[in-house]
C-alpha cells in the first residue's frame, strides 16, 4: 500500500514498470528516453508522422516491460492511497506527465528503481465499497450509487491492451467543476496530443488518484474521502468517451 503526497505544483502519478531480466534504469536512459524525447519534440513542432517514426526506434526489450499498477493522477497538494500486488523483480517507478515545455517528468528525473523482494508482505486487500471493472470492450463499469465520505474502490482489469498512445488502460478519479467540459478532459488524457497530459491540467478538474495501468486479471485498490459534487472515472487513453472509459457520477449531500 502506497501513500502518496503530491507536494509539487504539478499533477503527477506513479506507475510501476516491471523490467525484463538484465535490464535496468541505465538501459532506459540510453535506449528509451532518446526516442520518446525526440518523438515528442517533433510532435510538439507539428511533425506528427516524424514523431511517431521516432517511437519505432524503441528497443525490442521495451515491449517486454509489464506495467504493474500504481497511483492514478494526483493534483497538486492532494494525497492518494493505492494498494497493488507486485511480483518479485526489478521495477522502475515513473511519472510521464509533461512539463509546460512538453518535456516528460520521467526525462527530468522522475524515474526511480524499485526492487521487489521475494519476501511476501503482510498486506491484505482492503474491503471495497465500490467495485469497478475496466476492459477494452466494455469500458469502465460499476454498480450502485457512490456515497460521500471515506470510500475504497477496487479496480478489476478484465483485460489489457496497448492503445494508440502505446499504453494500456487505467482508472483515474477526478472531481469536476460545474463548468468542466468533458471533451477537454478527454483530450488532455492522451499524452501523444501536444496539449495532452501537460502542465497545467485543465481548469475545473481535481485528480484524486486511482489505479494505474495493470495486467489483465489483476485487481488494484484506492482510497478516497469524497465530498458532495460531480466526479468522473476516466482512463488515460485516446477517445475515452467512445470507448466507454469516461463515466461521470454525482455524490449527494
Amino acid at each position: 500500500t502506497f501513500a502518496y503526497q503530491n507536494k509539487s505544483s504539478e499533477t503527477h502519478f506513479f506507475l510501476f514498470d516491471k523490467y525484463p531480466n538484465g535490464k535496468t534504469i541505465q538501459d532506459t536512459k540510453n535506449e528509451v528516453f532518446p526516442p520518446f524525447d525526440k518523438g515528442m519534440d517533433l510532435i510538439n513542432e507539428g511533425k506528427t508522422e516524424a514523431g511517431y517514426a521516432e517511437f519505432n526506434k524503441l528497443p525490442a526489450w521495451f515491449f517486454e516491460v509489464v506495467y504493474s499498477g500504481g497511483s492514478g493522477l494526483v493534483s497538486p497538494n492532494m494525497n492518494s492511497t493505492t494498494t497493488v500486488n507486485l511480483e518479485p523483480g526489478y521495477y522502475i517507478m515513473e511519472c510521464y506527465v509533461k512539463m509546460p515545455n512538453g518535456k516528460f517528468h520521467v526525462s527530468m528525473g522522475m524515474a526511480k528503481p524499485i526492487i521487489v523482494s521475494n519476501k511476501k508482505s503482510e498486506v491484505s486487500p482492503p474491503k471495497a465499497t465500490t467495485n469497478i471493472t475496466i476492459s477494452s470492450t466494455e469500458g469502465i463499469n460499476y454498480n450502485g450509487s457512490i456515497a460521500k465520505g471515506p470510500q475504497v474502490f477496487s479496480v478489476e482489469f478484465k483485460d489489457q491492451i496497448t492503445h494508440e498512445n502505446f499504453v494500456g488502460h487505467d482508472v483515474n478519479l477526478v472531481k469536476l467543476a460545474d463548468t468542466t467540459k468533458l471533451e477537454i478532459l478527454e483530450n488532455w488524457m492522451n499524452w501523444t496530443d501536444p496539449k495532452g497530459l501537460i502542465t497545467p491540467a485543465p481548469e475545473g478538474v481535481t485528480f484524486l488518484g486511482g489505479v494505474n495501468d495493470s495486467p489483465a486479471g489483476s485487481v488494484g485498490y484506492f482510497k478516497v474521502d469524497l465530498e458532495p459534487g460531480i466526479y468522473a472515472l476516466v482512463s488515460e487513453v485516446p477517445n475515452t468517451i467512445e470507448k466507454g472509459m469516461l463515466k461521470t457520477f454525482t455524490v449527494s449531500e
